[in-house]
């Protein structure tokens, strides 16, 4: 591994770390009332992004095969549905307790990764497709979860 790729890897895991540390900010800034609140007129409330966000974390584990989801019951409320589905959601404290638990697991898991790691094939693309396009490796997960993160952080901020 080149020296070059190794600082593209800590790139993005800053990047990563970074969009955590903002969503961290963010919820400690809200209230449980808030964070109830619809982020626009129509929109996802607060707590559908929290569970959205740590449902979406979560399952990088399987997908970067760093083992399996810790809180698999929130894929069919979070991921599957969107909010107002008429799922009975998790409390609040719940799903920060579930979001800094997966994220955690997450920082951990990736220090162990070695640097060509984080350039080999991911689960949910084929051998096939991943021989023709190599870019769809385990560190563009990461780059795309970053941005899913940004893109949610956004409209969190209107919560305010």
């Amino acid at each position: 591994m080149n020296n070059q790729n190794e600082v593209l890897i800590k790139m993005v895991i800053s990047n990563w770390d970074l969009q955590n540390e903002k969503l961290d900010s963010m919820l400690a800034s809200f209230s449980d009332e808030q964070l109830l609140k619809e982020t626009a007129p129509g929109r996802n409330t607060g707590i559908y992004l929290l569970g959205h966000l740590t449902a979406v974390s979560d399952g990088i584990l399987p997908l970067l095969c760093l083992g399996e989801k810790l809180y698999p019951q929130l894929h069919e409320p979070f991921i599957k549905n969107p909010d107002k589905s008429g799922f009975e959601y998790p409390s609040i404290a719940d799903l920060k307790t579930y979001w800094n638990n997966v994220n955690t697991t997450l920082k951990n898991r990736f220090s162990t990764m070695q640097p060509n790691d984080w350039f080999n094939r991911h689960t949910a693309v084929s051998e096939e497709d991943f021989a023709k396009e190599p870019h769809r490796n385990k560190l563009n997960i990461l780059i795309n979860r970053a941005n899913h993160q940004s893109y949610h952080l956004g409209q969190m901020a209107y919560l305010k």
